[in-house]
């Protein structure tokens, strides 16, 4: 039984034990949490797709005791419903220089830097990258950010990388199998 509770993929023991200590996860959004793919209509009105995977290793995470935040460099109202349905409660959108919102954030929540994770896919998260004790990128990220973090997912932004993530940091605090085994 235990075999199934073990992760899907490789995980360095650099990169589990710094999960063992995150107690906040930050998530970019697009290109992350979705693929990148903007769809805008002509009243303007913005539409992202969301993995539904990924929404449950989220809420799955929060159970387990681990905040999640967003900060985003656009502003949308898909977003705002989807924090919502969620239970995230730490969200910054429209943030064009993402650290300052990182650096404020942590401080509210009493909080050191190796406490944290950020999930990023593009140079705009890097600054975030390199001060979070536990920086990821998605599989497609830009490759600069695939140089930087402390670990890439094997899934791409949108399609079960969040879900990676989570299930990796859960498994990380020994949370894992405790939160699989309800559904068994």
């Amino acid at each position: 039984m235990s075999e199934l509770f073990s992760l899907p993929f490789d995980v360095d023991d650099d990169v589990i034990a710094r999960a063992k200590n995150i107690k906040l996860v930050i998530f970019d959004v697009d290109g992350v949490l979705t693929d990148s793919s903007l769809f805008i209509g002509d009243d303007r009105q913005e539409y992202k797709a969301f993995n539904s995977k990924d929404g449950h290793g989220l809420k799955m995470l929060i159970q387990s005791g681990v905040e999640i935040g967003i900060i985003t460099g656009r502003t949308s109202k898909v977003v705002e419903h989807r924090v919502q349905d969620l239970g995230i409660k730490h969200v910054c959108q429209g943030c064009h220089d993402k650290l300052p919102v990182y650096e404020k954030m942590i401080s509210e929540l009493g909080l050191l830097p190796e406490e944290t994770a950020f999930v990023g896919d593009d140079v705009v998260d890097l600054p975030i990258m390199l001060k979070a004790g536990l920086s990821i990128s998605v599989n497609d990220g830009h490759h600069l950010v695939k140089h930087y973090c402390h670990w890439t997912t094997p899934a791409n932004g949108g399609r079960g990388a969040a879900r990676e993530i989570c299930e990796m940091i859960m498994h990380a605090q020994n949370n894992y199998a405790s939160a699989m085994e309800k559904y068994l």
